[in-house]
């Protein structure tokens, strides 16, 4: 089923900048201050490229897109980056200390090609919808630049016995620590049996996409693209790339735009972490904590619990709550409110299964959000009342400082009900799941020609 194939990356050249000062966060997580921070590092950051700065007077001809493509052009040419000599697989551990807590974990998976899968083929499976906007804005960029600068990151189910194929206990090439602590390592592995192995052990397996939904469903377009482009006349058209060796011989026939970078982590490891992502509404003009009660309650059962609730004991409330089902907080600037126990009738759920409709993520947006507050699916969808932020703390913060009406605090999602789900073939509301750490880019890139 999963076809994984070893590649010679394109890493940055260490004789020339610091890796340190070059890669960057995923270019959804990067806020305009690091972006700024980021600008300032180097000029060779990464994100020039994958999230650079728009200028007045950008048009067709010069635009973040075009200078994106010049910036890795040079780049290359001045041997900025720097191709390795045989193909490989890279395996990549991180070390973290899991936000809220004092617990330290390490998870590990290893980079490889994976070729672009259509969901229908029930290769690989996504777990969360995706939006138009980022994949315009992703796919401009990889017509522009022909590369792929970020790993999608996999889950896979196994035994461990992979990770075994792949463990390492030599110094690694690169060894860094990013702005939120998390050491970052990366080792090259190109023993010709060893990549042979964990190719053939990946062939059964079935992928869930944790994060990269919209760049994979960008490669998907891409893909499409290049093949519609591809005549009798003319032949495969990119059937081999232009730069000789990117791609090792593995592929046959396949071009390089059935590809895609990706991070395959087993989702049975201790390192699978998954945060929760809260809820915070603004800007509703005639809210009141005593409405809100009072409308919640026909759908929810609802108590009250101490307005002055700090995140740790809220993280200790919404524990032992959706222990037994579906449950969340809403916090406004004088009250605090635990609903649970749903009893929303089923016409609310439109579309939505039985499965789907247990979630708490499900019973917030289709009831709370849409029947209590009043927002359309288009505003929360353009989240033009509604932001989403890891730490409980800032929400509590935003509401008690009058800069929001009401924050919603959640429970992560379980890592079984997202693999459950995406099975299925269902999905979750966006901004589910927080799997942490992200995958940093730039680690490694993979050139299409």
């Amino acid at each position: 089923m999963a076809y994984i194939v070893p590649f010679r990356a394109l890493r940055y050249n260490p004789e020339r900048v610091s890796l340190a000062e070059t890669v960057t966060q995923p270019y959804d997580k990067i806020s305009p201050a690091m972006q700024q921070r980021y600008y300032a590092a180097s000029p060779f950051n990464l994100v020039r490229i994958i999230l650079g700065k728009h200028e007045p007077g950008d048009g067709a001809e010069e635009n973040v897109y075009t200078r994106a493509a010049t910036s890795f052009r040079d780049w290359r040419r001045q041997g900025v980056f720097r191709q390795d000599s045989e193909p490989s697989i890279y395996v990549y551990a991180q070390r973290f200390v899991v936000p809220a807590t004092r617990t330290e974990m390490e998870r590990r998976g290893f980079i490889a090609l994976g070729r672009l899968e259509d969901y229908s083929a029930g290769v690989v499976f996504r777990h969360e919808q995706t939006l138009a906007r980022p994949k315009a804005d992703r796919l401009a960029l990889l017509r522009a630049t022909r590369a792929h600068f970020g790993q999608i990151f996999m889950l896979y189910r196994d035994s461990g016995e992979i990770d075994r194929l792949v463990a390492q206990n030599t110094a690694p090439l690169v060894a860094i620590t990013d702005e939120y602590g998390v050491l970052h390592r990366l080792w090259r592995v190109f023993d010709a049996g060893v990549l042979a192995s964990v190719c053939a052990r990946m062939r059964d397996k079935q992928l869930i996409i944790a994060d990269g939904h919209h760049r994979y469903e960008t490669a998907l377009n891409y893909r499409d693209e290049r093949r519609a482009a591809t005549t009798p006349s003319t032949g495969a058209l990119d059937a081999h790339p232009r730069e000789p060796g990117v791609l090792p011989p593995f592929e046959g026939s396949y071009p390089p735009h059935d590809f895609l970078m990706m991070t395959f982590v087993n989702m049975e490891g201790r390192g699978v972490v998954i945060l929760p992502t809260h809820r915070v509404v603004h800007g509703l003009p005639s809210f009141s904590a005593e409405s809100f009660g009072a409308s919640a309650r026909a759908y929810f059962n609802l108590e009250e619990v101490e307005p002055a609730i700090d995140p740790a004991r809220a993280a200790a409330i919404l524990g032992q709550a959706g222990q037994v089902g579906a449950a969340f907080l809403a916090a406004t600037a004088s009250r605090v409110f635990l609903l649970h126990t749903p009893k929303a009738p089923p016409d609310l759920f439109p579309g939505w299964s039985l499965r789907q409709q247990a979630l708490d993520v499900v019973q917030l947006h289709q009831v709370v959000l849409e029947r209590v507050l009043g927002l359309s699916p288009e505003a929360i969808r353009n989240q033009q009342n509604l932001a989403y932020v890891r730490e409980a703390g800032e929400a509590l913060a935003a509401v008690r400082g009058g800069s929001a009406n009401v924050a919603f605090l959640m429970n992560p999602c379980r890592m079984e009900r997202v693999r459950d789900l995406a099975l299925a073939g269902e999905v979750l509301p966006q901004k589910s799941t927080d799997f942490y750490p992200k995958l940093l880019s730039g680690l490694t890139i993979y050139a299409l020609e």
